[in-house]
């Protein structure tokens, strides 16, 4: 059995003097959760494209299950949703799974009885969905069914690029679960996003790309702790400034009765200075990536 369930060595892409990916060097062990963010442009798909031999390096190399990852041997093992779910619209949600079973490689494991009607039945496609033309449904259901015929087959390796692409708040959770669940069976899942919540959640592991190269990579618990959170906070009476100006705490915007804050870091001391007044609301919008790891995006690169 192989050591790493996926590996990418000196994996470097170049269209012309463009960088699409630089010298990646990257392992995956069984069950792994890992995370690949980065925004868009960064060269999150560029690496899909590469581990999975659909396009090929300019340097470098991948192998999956210890073989090079144009092995239909290797590949079979892989249930891969890309960033855009093309189907072809004559044939129905149903019709596209049970084609999708059939380009299974000779030799590989067969589909698991049932399997498909539970992720599907996770997801929220109803017998209506299934049965409906492809060319007439939602980009959302469309997502449901590209992620439906990545799961459908149990594989040990998942390659997930952005998922939750058009997808309502109760199907992000349930592909939440899936991923979870995924990593607790033993399997390993590569995901790809721009969403730091996405991935706060979900994986084990997180690696940072920025202009087509690595710039960081740790656990999820490490990089939480470098992380810049943006903070709304609505107070019941008027709060002085210095009673905010604490390490770590930015003051973005403030009147008397609220203040809009960056927290870089544990935010344990701040709130803990919060509980001294009142307050009417305590919200953390989404901050963007950039700004969340800003010291990874904006500083020198980080290897770790």
């Amino acid at each position: 059995m192989a050591e790493f369930v996926l590996e990418a060595s000196d994996l470097t892409k170049r269209y012309g003097a463009a960088i699409g990916l630089e010298g990646l060097t990257l392992t995956l062990a069984r069950g792994e959760v890992f995370g690949f963010l980065g925004p868009n442009g960064a060269g999150k798909t560029t690496t899909i494209r590469l581990l999975l031999d659909l396009i090929r390096p300019t340097r470098g190399g991948a192998r999956l299950f210890g073989l090079p990852a144009r092995d239909p041997r290797a590949r079979a093992r892989v249930g891969y949703l890309p960033d855009v779910v093309a189907l072809d619209g004559r044939f129905t949600g149903r019709e596209t799974l049970a084609f999708f079973d059939t380009l299974r490689p000779k030799g590989a494991s067969p589909s698991i009885p049932g399997r498909r009607d539970e992720i599907c039945e996770r997801l929220g496609l109803s017998a209506r969905d299934l049965d409906r033309l492809v060319r007439d449904d939602s980009r959302g259901t469309r997502q449901k069914i590209g992620l439906a015929a990545a799961f459908q087959h149990d594989p040990d390796l998942l390659v997930l690029d952005e998922p939750t692409t058009s997808l309502d708040p109760l199907t992000r959770e349930a592909v939440f679960d899936l991923l979870r669940g995924a990593g607790r069976a033993g399997r390993t899942v590569f995901h790809s996003s721009h969403v730091l919540s996405e991935v706060d959640r979900t994986c084990t592991r997180v690696g940072i790309v920025r202009e087509g190269r690595l710039v960081a990579l740790d656990t999820i618990d490490a990089m939480r702790r470098h992380s810049v959170r943006r903070m709304v906070v609505v107070f019941g009476s008027a709060v002085p400034a210095e009673d905010l100006a604490l390490p770590g705490v930015e003051i973005v915007e403030r009147d008397a009765h609220r203040a809009v804050l960056k927290v870089s870091g544990e935010p344990d001391a701040l709130l803990k200075a919060l509980a001294r007044h009142t307050v009417r609301d305590l919200a953390f919008p989404e901050s963007d990536l950039e700004e969340s790891f800003a010291a990874f995006y904006r500083g020198p690169r980080v290897e770790r």
